[in-house]
């Protein structure tokens, strides 16, 4: 039987072979998406996803997570929250038992509460020194500028976890999550928990999923317009390479510079590929003709 999963950056790999496993056996993609994300989440080494993630300027871990069900395209997702180290399972909790799709700050952290889920403090010595660091470069930054603080926040991080399944049922679903830009302004969201700009999933065609910098990444809607190329035929690679291209230019044009963007995209059939625009990118992915394997992406500008 036909299935796939595919996931941002190689530090996926452990969730995305975990996940193959389970759809293999027949598991269904949602719970096969929340799997590979929680791998990453429990992960410190992962310094932008969930524990251990680098804090915001303040110092806190905010946290923002989505998922997606390709079958009837229902959402859930929540953003700023703090204190929860798999805000995917709380996204999930949103999308299954909420009547809304998004909920954020103390409100998703409530919720979360009175859905059973445990309290923990998500810095780590790691963070922290990172963090400290940080902190240091933006104070030398600022006295370079004479107070005007313009530093590029590409130096400290801000990789996402993205992620498409399709089970042998032929059932997509897709999500991500992130501690979101390294050293953020307190309650600063990116495109990670928007619908179409961090991930889409729709059964009829395919799923996608993106990360780098949101600021940028939003402003093409980049998901949902890669799973409308695969609707128009475009194969997965052929779909991510256009999506971040159209939205690289378009960027580049008017600003003349564009921020990190990478995506990856599945379709119904149990293909799979990935794009982006800068050195560096690699993801995750399995199928029922490929072992789990870590993918190397060539900038496509």
């Amino acid at each position: 039987m036909t299935w796939s999963i595919i996931a941002t950056w190689n530090f996926s790999i452990d969730g995305v072979k975990a996940a193959a496993e389970f759809v293999a056996k027949g598991g269904k993609s949602l719970d096969a998406v929340e799997m590979a994300a929680k791998y990453v989440e429990d992960d410190p080494a992962a310094d932008t996803i969930g524990y251990g993630g680098i804090p915001n300027l303040e110092g806190e871990v905010e946290l923002d997570a989505a998922i997606m069900n390709g079958e009837d395209l229902s959402i859930g997702a929540v953003m700023g929250v703090k204190g929860y180290k798999n805000p995917i399972s709380i996204a999930r909790k949103v999308l299954t038992d909420s009547p809304h799709n998004i909920l954020i700050g103390q409100g998703a952290e409530e919720f979360a509460a009175r859905n059973g889920f445990e309290k923990t403090i998500l810095l780590t010595d790691e963070s922290i020194r990172k963090w400290l660091d940080a902190k240091k470069q933006l104070a030398e930054i600022s006295k370079e500028n004479k107070g005007c603080n313009k530093a590029n926040h590409d130096i400290y991080g801000h990789d996402t976890v993205g992620i498409v399944a399709l089970d042998t049922f032929g059932k997509m679903a897709s999500g991500t999550s992130t501690s979101g830009l390294a050293m953020k302004h307190k309650g600063r969201v990116g495109d990670s928990p928007l619908v179409g700009s961090g991930f889409y999933v729709d059964n009829y065609i395919g799923g996608a999923a993106a990360t780098g910098v949101g600021e940028d990444i939003m402003k093409g809607c980049i998901c949902f317009y890669a799973v409308q190329l695969m609707k128009e035929g475009y194969s997965p690679q052929e779909a991510a390479e256009l999506a971040v291209k159209k939205i690289h230019d378009r960027l580049f044009e008017k600003n003349g510079k564009v921020g990190n963007i990478a995506i990856v995209c599945a379709d119904n059939k149990g293909n799979f590929g990935g794009a982006a625009n800068h050195e560096g990118f690699e993801y995750a992915a399995a199928s029922d003709k490929t072992l789990p394997t870590i993918y190397k992406v060539k900038p496509v500008i």
